[in-house]
């Protein structure tokens, strides 16, 4: 029996891949405002903070702000920015997974035709897909001074680092090491 298309889940394009974004927590700045300001008015608490009165006042209410307005606020509760921000989970979902959902939830598509996508979609896949291997540097190395050399010296040295390891691997591989 095929699944009911109601019942599966769509994936959420703001929860997967590399655009997730990170949420900005208005309402938790608003609420650290109003509780910052406590009994100053909203025009001497904007005058401490270096904002406008009125831009003051639409932050607290829930309004945006720029990041300089941003930054000033922060600055003036004495918190990070970052304490606004929530890292978004992001969910693993495979491509294959992603489209097969998306067949499924195809009107024009009977649950049988779905069906029969999805598994030619996966047999390809398998037949297909390789498994990604991460590109690993042949020789890694951390110079501490790195943060004090010229731009690019790094870079060079890592190179001839690279090289030197090269050469040596073909030396022992010929037996001349």
């Amino acid at each position: 029996m095929s699944p009911d298309r109601s019942q599966l889940p769509l994936p959420d394009p703001e929860m997967t891949g590399p655009d997730a974004v990170e949420q900005f927590d208005i309402a938790e700045l608003g609420r650290l405002l109003k509780e910052h300001r406590g009994p100053l008015s909203l025009r001497q608490a904007a005058a401490e903070a270096g904002v406008s009165f009125s831009t003051l006042t639409r932050v607290e209410a829930g309004a945006q702000p720029d990041l300089a307005t941003f930054t000033r606020l922060c600055a003036w509760l004495g918190v990070s920015p970052s304490r606004f921000f929530t890292p978004t989970a992001t969910r693993q979902v495979s491509p294959l997974d992603q489209a097969i959902t998306h067949l499924h939830a195809d009107p024009r598509l009977t649950d049988d035709a779905a069906n029969k996508i999805s598994s030619v979609l996966r047999d390809l896949y398998d037949a297909l897909a390789k498994e990604a291997v991460p590109a690993v540097p042949a020789l890694a190395c951390h110079l501490r001074a790195a943060s004090v050399l010229r731009p690019g010296v790094p870079q060079r040295l890592a190179d001839l680092l690279t090289d030197m390891n090269t050469e040596l691997e073909r030396l022992v591989e010929a037996g001349e090491l």
